[in-house]
């Protein structure tokens, strides 16, 4: 799923929006792979999230987009 990092927190997290009516705002974490390269995530990035099933306030930053 598509979206747009609006915030950097601390610890690596980062407050992402979601491109829906409501303007939905979840907190996502760096994927693993993303951290062993140095991926270097801003507010403003495009990324690509993927949202826990259990818990869909939370997801998993897997890609940045260019």
């Amino acid at each position: 799923m598509e979206a747009v990092v609006t915030e950097a927190l601390p610890n690596a997290m980062f407050r992402v929006r979601l491109p829906n009516d409501q303007q939905t705002e979840i907190l996502a974490y760096v994927s693993g792979k993303m951290r062993k390269n140095y991926i270097r995530i801003l507010p403003g990035d495009t990324v690509t999230v993927e949202l826990n099933p259990y818990d869909l306030t939370k997801g998993r930053i897997t890609y940045r987009g260019r």
